[in-house]
């Protein structure tokens, strides 16, 4: 498989994005709005619907539910341990550890969606939306709740309004109770989900920046190491644990092998920390993942499978 071509759109998209936002008139304010749009209307119909339309079969998705909490596991505390390694801790700021360890274990939901779709049609959809479901409420926990024992914001009311969590929730409520979507409502929600992936890609992109990232450069290569490289080498260990097959090994991998979210940023800020800084990491992370998807699907798979 030629992942070069895999991960071109996707990527174009981004590089899209970031060009309209730097050369145009259509600025970061513009793209702003795209990304509320997207983030709380847009993107949640496309989870809800890609969970509903097919039909769970629990004990066939348990080891890949499994393989991927095990891996959420993992990556936020990996990342909250940073501060007690040696030689690293004492050279880490503490709340800027605070903000950007979310960037170790969080992904970005655009490019998992648009990538699955590609590289296994509408089961890998599937699969990449179950692990969505699933990880969502584990890793926004582990994002808001260090942050929150810093600031006056308790975490429970970040995550109840959280809309990929009441998406992916209701989704699954409504698959496992036999609930499906009216036949003529169908095409306007696929179109819905449809501009959802391209217009958060681009705001993905549209939100790159690097001119922040002039200090805490030792713990922005720590978390991104763990994101990018640490993460992959977890899966492959997962998916030999749980006894995974071909198809779900391939989009584990690739679930953990993604770009930040891009709401690691939003997060941070509205929380009162250094939002320009995690702003540059989740840039760092999606050009990161240009060699992080390829090694993981490339690499990995290939050792996996032989």
């Amino acid at each position: 498989m030629n992942f070069a071509q895999l991960l071109f759109p996707d990527f174009s998209l981004i590089l899209c994005g970031y060009l309209l936002c730097r050369y145009t008139a259509l600025g970061r304010s513009v793209w702003q709005s795209v990304e509320t749009l997207v983030y709380f209307f847009l993107f949640p119909v496309l989870l809800f619907h890609s969970i509903v339309k097919s039909p769970i079969d629990l004990g066939a998705a348990s080891s890949l539910i499994g393989a991927g909490l095990s891996l959420g596991l993992c990556a936020i505390a990996l990342s909250y341990s940073l501060p007690y390694w040696p030689f690293l801790g004492k050279r880490l700021d503490a709340r800027d550890h605070a903000a950007s360890a979310q960037i170790g274990f969080r992904f970005n939901s655009f490019i998992a969606l648009a990538l699955a779709e590609r590289l296994a049609g509408p089961e890998g959809l599937l699969m990449i939306s179950m692990l969505i479901g699933v990880c969502v409420p584990l890793f926004n926990i582990g994002a808001v709740w260090p942050m929150a024992r810093h600031s006056n914001t308790g975490f429970l009311r970040e995550l109840v309004r959280n809309p990929l969590i009441l998406a992916t929730g209701s989704g699954l409520i409504a698959n496992l109770s036999g609930l499906q979507i009216p036949q003529w409502l169908d095409p306007s929600i696929s179109r819905i989900g449809a501009s959802s992936l391209a217009l958060g890609l681009m705001a993905a992109g549209a939100g790159m920046q690097l001119d922040t990232l002039r200090h805490g450069k030792l713990l922005g290569l720590s978390v991104l190491t763990l994101k990018h490289l640490a993460l992959p080498l977890i899966a492959l260990g997962m998916s030999h644990i749980f006894q995974l097959n071909p198809l779900q090994t391939t989009v584990l991998l690739a679930f953990s092998a993604l770009p930040t979210a891009s709401t690691c940023y939003v997060l941070a800020a509205r929380m009162g920390y250094n939002g320009p800084y995690v702003a540059a990491l989740v840039t760092l992370s999606t050009l990161s993942g240009m060699l992080s998807l390829p090694f993981a699907l490339g690499v990995l798979n290939t050792l996996i499978l032989k």
